[in-house]
């Protein structure tokens, strides 16, 4: 099976990006914005963004299921006999597409066993996008250049260099950071901040807040391609389709420092 997902990778990354293309037909215009059961906001390109991603993934060979933030109404006693399915965010980083900072991603995973083996981000607005297969590496690539391959950063000089959300910070994210010691702040949205580590621009993304699986499976199979790790806070790999909830516990993720990172949480 693993030999496929390379191919598998270049049709996802295809798709993605026809749903960014999606986002930005909205973004471009004077949309409106809703809110959800839970008051967090959504638009129409949040909506037309996951029919590109379901209608592209349906026509993928195989018939994987597929979890997205705009359709989770799949039960547990359904989800819990999944093998491997589709965990999908059509357009994370909300906050940050109605604020037009351009910093929302689409997020595509294939999710193996509990644990992201394939993934895909890409960034509407800057044309960039990023993918990895656990195990055979990470790529970047922008529009009209290249595809190259990422790595994280191993230990160096200097302080170390902590990125973090542009719309969620609290005091526990604070604490982290003055028992930390020197740093310095890399302010990103979306799961922007985990591809971030993935290519070396930053050491370290604690997330000491609520999180849900869609918004985190697609750049941890990213980072992890590049050489890097995520553990919840007991230190333990981050697992999906785990139950009923389908919220992530607090996590730390992180490139070439070997360092236990969850040595500095309250």
């Amino acid at each position: 099976m693993t030999d496929a997902y390379p191919e598998l990778l270049d049709a996802i990354t295809r798709i993605a990006e026809d749903a960014g293309r999606a986002i930005l037909e909205v973004y471009d215009s004077d949309f409106a914005v809703e809110s959800k059961a839970d008051d967090s906001p959504i638009t129409a390109a949040d909506r037309r963004a996951h029919d590109v991603i379901r209608a592209g993934l349906e026509r993928l060979p195989g018939e994987r299921p597929i979890l997205s933030e705009e359709a989770r109404t799949v039960p547990w006693e359904e989800r819990r006999h999944w093998k491997e399915y589709w965990l999908v965010d059509p357009l994370d980083g909300t906050k940050e597409f109605i604020q037009r900072n351009g910093q929302f991603t689409v997020n595509i995973a294939l999710v193996r066993a509990g644990r992201p083996v394939l993934g895909v981000v890409h960034v509407p607005v800057a044309g960039v996008t990023y993918g990895g297969v656990v195990g055979r590496g990470a790529w970047k690539t922008a529009a009209g250049a290249e595809r190259h391959a990422i790595a994280v950063r191993l230990p160096g000089e200097g302080p170390v260099r902590v990125v973090g959300s542009r719309s969620h910070r609290g005091p526990d994210l604070d604490g982290y950071l003055e028992r930390l010691g020197a740093h310095e702040m890399v302010p990103m949205g979306s799961s922007l901040k985990f591809c971030v580590v993935a290519e070396g621009a930053a050491d370290v993304y604690p997330r000491l807040g609520p999180t849900s699986e869609w918004d985190t499976a697609a750049a941890e199979a990213v980072l992890v391609a590049a050489g890097g790790r995520v553990v919840a806070s007991n230190g333990q790999p981050m697992a999906y389709n785990k139950g009923p909830d389908l919220l992530n516990p607090w996590f730390i993720a992180s490139g070439g420092d070997p360092r236990d990172w969850t040595e500095y949480l309250p």
